[in-house]
């Protein structure tokens, strides 16, 4: 086991080499950057995402010494940029060498590369914080809608499989897989767009706030006062990131529980005089579960990364999903690579220990021997 963890260990390398090589590849004929930004702002147009016109196929972040005629290259600095006409070229030349544009792209990705090995993930371009520090200040609000989220989605999609294997072809496995499906093709967004028009003053009740995380009293409160503010506030953004995750997963736990109510040794227990409960959660139980327990590090990672954008903006939470977008569309490269890196990483990591989850749950799998 040890030797096919060190082999996944090593795997993560290339592969974690060819999405940021791809990502960096990419960003490289997207239109605008960093530096027209700047110049849109200064022109009182700035639109967070401008575009370029390129010189003779050149990209903008091509850097200031890699223009033809060297130094006399700066009326041809400027002409790259829309919007660039009456601002002084040395100036152009000095925001390229402020972002780092002034050097060759491949020496710009291998210096990223060295960088973030070592974790060292620089400044934002446009706010006066190291990029790691940023992400920080984000990750309570990420971290709250994915691990609440993911527990509530698990605690009602487990027992209702459960039931519903029991129960197959009931009313009751009829009905509440209408409503899974249902719940499941309501997108997040417009439910919480209900929530708010229901509950939180939008044109009935008010009971929930409708932003932040915290209420402005928070260092007032008592202990338990702040857990049921704190629980206050995600009620609503929860509830609508729920609404269809629970579907997959209870699908995959009534399938999973059919499957072993209907082998031999299940047969064998009841022939026993063993009761349903005894069969069902004594044998059953740890071999239908394999699947749904061994996912739930991978499913905490997808909301605790993906889906979350829309309801952050919804309900004014400034987590990693708003500010990946931001970023994005600011073109504040150090913060857009740092969260992919970051977010890549982690989802290798995962993949593994999941795959540990596996060997932990039922020993009798070896991805040790299956690879030989």
């Amino acid at each position: 086991m040890l030797a096919y963890i060190a082999r996944r260990l090593l795997l993560m390398i290339p592969t974690i080499l060819g999405i940021m090589l791809i990502s960096f590849v990419i960003i490289q004929f997207a239109p605008g950057g960093p530096v027209e930004r700047i110049i849109a702002q200064l022109q009182g147009q700035d639109t967070g995402a401008t575009s370029r016109i390129s010189g003779g196929g050149g990209d903008f972040s091509g850097g200031g010494q890699g223009q033809p005629g060297g130094g006399g290259g700066a009326d041809a600095t400027s002409s790259r940029y829309r919007g660039a006409q009456g601002l002084d070229p040395q100036f152009i030349q000095q925001l390229e060498t402020q972002f780092g544009f002034d050097r060759p792209a491949h020496e710009r990705f291998l210096k990223m590369i060295w960088d973030y090995a070592r974790f060292d993930f620089g400044k934002s371009y446009f706010r006066d914080i190291s990029v790691l520090e940023l992400i920080q200040e984000k990750l309570p609000v990420s971290i709250s809608l994915g691990l609440w989220m993911t527990l509530l989605s698990y605690a009602i999609s487990v027992p209702l499989g459960i039931r519903k294997a029991v129960r197959d072809g009931s009313s009751f496995d009829t009905w509440t897989s209408a409503v899974v499906i249902i719940g499941y093709a309501i997108p997040g967004f417009l439910f919480a767009i209900l929530l708010i028009v229901l509950f939180a003053g939008g044109s009935f009740w008010q009971f929930f706030p409708l932003r932040g995380l915290t209420s402005d009293n928070w260092e007032q409160l008592s202990l338990f006062g702040k857990i049921v503010d704190y629980f206050w506030h995600l009620a609503l953004p929860i509830t609508a990131m729920a609404l269809g995750a629970f579907a997959t997963s209870t699908l995959l736990t009534k399938n999973s529980f059919l499957d072993e109510i209907r082998k031999q040794y299940v047969i064998t227990a009841r022939m026993k005089g063993l009761s349903e409960g005894q069969v069902l959660y004594g044998h059953v139980f740890r071999n239908a579960m394999l699947i749904v327990v061994a996912g739930f590090p991978g499913a905490f990672i997808g909301a605790f990364f993906a889906g979350s954008l829309l309801i952050e903006t919804i309900f004014s939470l400034d987590g990693l999903g708003l500010l990946s977008f931001e970023s994005i569309v600011n073109r504040d490269y150090p913060v857009v690579f740092a969260n992919l890196y970051i977010f890549s990483l982690l989802g290798l990591v995962v993949n593994l220990v999941s795959d540990l989850t596996y060997t932990w749950i039922d020993p009798r799998i070896d991805f040790e021997t299956r690879e030989a």
